[in-house]
């Protein structure tokens, strides 16, 4: 399953992080990230994998992601990586 843009903001303020923190951690350029996060409704168009890696990256840091990106996406924090 993949994540929304909306998810990938929430998830990184909800961390902490910068955009730039989650490109260093993920290796996605930032750029890309910026342009996944304005996207408002529904999946952002991605080639690669790098929605994928970018959810786990947040999942290793303690994020859960809930819903679907089509019906209550969200997330849930269960810890944070120091």
């Amino acid at each position: 399953m993949s994540i929304t843009g909306q998810q990938i903001r929430a998830a990184r303020a909800a961390l902490g992080w910068t955009v730039q923190d989650l490109a260093d951690a993920t290796g996605v350029g930032s750029a890309t990230i910026v342009r996944y996060e304005a996207v408002e409704r529904g999946l952002p168009k991605s080639r690669k994998n790098n929605l994928e890696t970018l959810r786990s990256c947040f999942e290793a840091a303690g994020i859960v992601f809930v819903g679907t990106p089509e019906e209550g996406p969200g997330l849930r924090i269960y810890g944070t990586q120091e």
